[in-house]
C-alpha cells in the first residue's frame, strides 16, 4: 500500500483543477485526477484518467482501481463542473441536463464512492464545490446556481452522515476566476458581480487553494458541513 496521501481530484484538464493538481503533487501527495480528455503535460506524482463524471459505471471502476493500486484514499475535490448563461426562458432542456448531471450527479457519485473507500480507514477529507452565484441569486445563471445550490444541502447532509465514519465533508464557493468557466460571460456582468464583493477582484487559484489546504489538514477533524464563499459576498 502507498504510504503517500492520496488525493482525488475531477477536473483536472485544465484550470482550477490543473491548478490543483500541480499544488497537491508538489506537496508530497499522490494525485489522481480526472476529466473527460487527456491531460496535457507531464506531472510527477499524478496519474490521470479520461472519464464522464455522471458516468456512474466509469466512476465505479475508477474507485476500484484506486483501491486495488493504492490501498487508500485519504482526500476527494470535486472540482469539476460546466455552466451555461442563458435566461431562464432561453435554456434548453439538453443544457440543463448537462449541467444538472455534471455539476450534481458527479459529484454525488464521487462522494458516495470515495466515502465507501475511505471509511475503511476510518478517515476522510471531502471537499466540494459550489458558486456565489447561489448567495447573489446571479440572473441569468438559474440552472448553474441551482445545480450548485444542490451542492450545498449534499455536503451540509453528508457531513452529518460521514462524519461517525471520521469523513469530513465541506464546501467552497469561488468568486470569478479567469478560466474557461467564464468565458461566454460579457465584461459588464464580471465587472457587475465583482462590485457586489466585499473584496473586488477576481479570484485566484490561489485563493482557492488556501481554503482547501485548511479544510484537508489533519487538524481540520471538527470542521464539517461548512460552507466558504469567497471575496465576501
Amino acid at each position: 500500500m502507498r504510504k503517500n496521501k492520496v488525493i482525488l481530484i475531477t477536473g483536472t484538464r485544465k484550470g482550477i483543477g490543473r491548478a490543483l493538481a500541480h499544488h497537491y503533487a508538489g506537496s508530497g501527495y499522490h494525485v489522481i485526477g480526472c476529466s473527460r480528455s487527456e491531460f496535457e503535460g507531464e506531472l510527477e506524482n499524478y496519474r490521470h484518467c479520461c472519464l464522464d463524471v455522471a458516468d456512474e459505471r466509469a466512476v465505479k471502476m475508477l474507485f476500484s482501481d484506486i483501491a486495488k493500486l493504492e490501498g487508500r484514499l485519504d482526500v476527494l475535490v470535486n472540482n469539476a463542473g460546466v455552466a451555461s448563461m442563458n435566461h431562464s426562458l432561453l435554456t434548453p432542456i439538453g443544457v440543463v441536463n448537462k449541467i444538472i448531471e455534471t455539476n450534481f450527479i458527479g459529484t454525488f457519485l464521487f462522494c458516495r464512492e470515495a466515502a465507501r473507500l475511505m471509511q475503511r480507514r476510518r478517515y476522510g477529507r471531502i471537499v466540494n464545490f459550489t458558486t456565489v452565484a447561489v448567495p447573489l441569486k446571479l440572473e441569468g445563471e438559474a440552472i448553474y446556481a441551482a445545480s450548485k445550490a444542490a451542492v450545498i444541502s449534499l455536503t451540509q447532509v453528508l457531513a452529518r452522515e460521514l462524519a461517525s465514519l471520521g469523513i469530513t465533508v465541506n464546501a467552497i464557493g469561488p468568486t470569478p476566476i479567469k478560466t474557461d468557466l467564464i468565458r461566454g460571460v460579457s465584461q459588464e456582468k464580471l465587472d457587475a458581480l465583482i462590485q457586489r464583493q466585499a473584496i473586488r477582484r477576481y479570484g485566484e487559484p490561489r485563493d482557492v487553494i488556501n481554503v482547501i489546504d485548511f479544510f484537508v489538514q489533519p487538524a481540520s477533524d471538527f470542521v464539517t458541513g461548512q460552507v466558504m464563499f469567497l471575496g465576501g459576498v
